[in-house]
């Protein structure tokens, strides 16, 4: 018999050279692969006259370009961190869209029940999905965050110097100022937190609103929420994207 686990540690899967290889890892690079593969197609199949895709394609590059040209103030500004701002952006609805296909989740091997930890689970099993939504693990939205502030902070030091961004953090020109800084110096692991957290529980959230709709009942019920994920999927890539963006537009301000 088996029975509906749901677990908010990504499952381990098999090693390579000592590491391990979980579901959502495997997910994410899987993911990748897709958006690589993805990037080569469309770069062999641009023409001067769109098609139907093509055009698609450049509709919601300009609708992102229009957006950023808003906060950054500029065209050539938003030019410059779009490659950023959208690799985030598809990066993260790729992996979330990815995670609610049919047979993710579901598509996976029995682990047997000694290594549940049974005392009376004779003929008891644990399944272990082959595949699972990349967000629904901490450490991927973490990996995503970390990389998020580190680029704020990256393209701040390019834009205004190292020395004038460290100043935002470490001043000593008056109290307050010296108070402000290390409140905003803390604020940047805030952040990280913040990005983290906010896109593991949304994704984690709605795994497990479709798995126990799924394993209750099985027939039309999930539909509508799975239109709902993916709703929330793209609001969710939209979010930190945006996010990402509003901080990199503070961080290369002069003033």
């Amino acid at each position: 018999m088996s029975m509906l686990h749901i677990s908010i540690a990504a499952e381990k899967l098999f090693e390579i050279f000592g590491m391990a290889i979980t579901n959502t890892l495997l997910m994410s690079w899987i993911t990748s692969v897709f958006l690589i593969a993805g990037a080569v197609f469309l770069y062999r199949r641009t023409a001067k006259i769109p098609l139907t895709f093509q055009n698609i394609f450049e509709s919601a590059v300009e609708w992102m370009l229009g957006m950023m040209e808003g906060i950054f103030g500029s065209r050539e500004k938003a030019e410059k961190y779009f490659p950023i701002i959208a690799t985030i952006f598809i990066f993260i609805l790729i992996s979330n869209w990815l995670g609610i296909l049919p047979g993710i989740g579901s598509v996976g091997f029995l682990e047997p029940a000694m290594s549940i930890h049974e005392e009376d689970g004779h003929g008891v099993t644990r399944f272990i999905p082959l595949f699972r939504s990349s967000a629904s693990d901490l450490n991927f939205t973490l990996a995503l965050a970390i990389t998020a502030v580190l680029l704020v902070n990256i393209m701040g030091v390019r834009a205004t110097g190292f020395g004038a961004h460290m100043r935002k953090f470490f001043t000593l020109k008056s109290p307050v100022d010296f108070f402000v800084g290390i409140l905003e110096f803390i604020a940047e692991f805030a952040k990280i937190v913040s990005f983290s957290f906010r896109l593991f529980g949304n994704v984690f959230a709605g795994e497990v609103l479709l798995a126990i709709t799924a394993f209750l009942v099985p027939f039309f019920i999930p539909v509508p929420f799975l239109m709902l994920e993916v709703f929330v999927g793209f609001i969710q890539a939209l979010v930190f994207s945006m996010l990402t963006m509003v901080f990199i537009s503070l961080a290369v301000q002069h003033h």
